[in-house]
């Protein structure tokens, strides 16, 4: 992910300036990132260093999401809308 990139989703999911640690942008920093070791991994399907790193992202934005969802549902909803992830349940 390109430093433009990152800023502007950043930009577009921050509750306000400044705004990096909340779950939504975290949310989608990792979306970003599981999006391109995913193309990686089907073009270098033995490398299994950067798979076990994209197990870890998955399972992370796995947990931030089921802590979003307690707290706040609507942006839950609003979040695997815009990006496009599966919810539970």
């Amino acid at each position: 992910m390109d430093k433009a990139t990152k800023t502007a989703t950043i930009a577009k999911f921050a509750r306000k300036d400044g705004d990096t640690g909340s779950p939504e942008v975290q949310i989608a920093l990792l979306s970003g990132r599981i999006n391109e070791l995913t193309t990686h991994l089907k073009s270098n399907p033995k490398d299994n260093s950067t798979r076990h790193g994209l197990l870890a992202m998955v399972a992370l934005r796995k947990r931030l999401l089921a802590y979003l969802e307690r707290e706040n549902h609507a942006k839950y909803i609003e979040i695997t809308d815009a990006l496009n992830i599966r919810r539970t349940k």
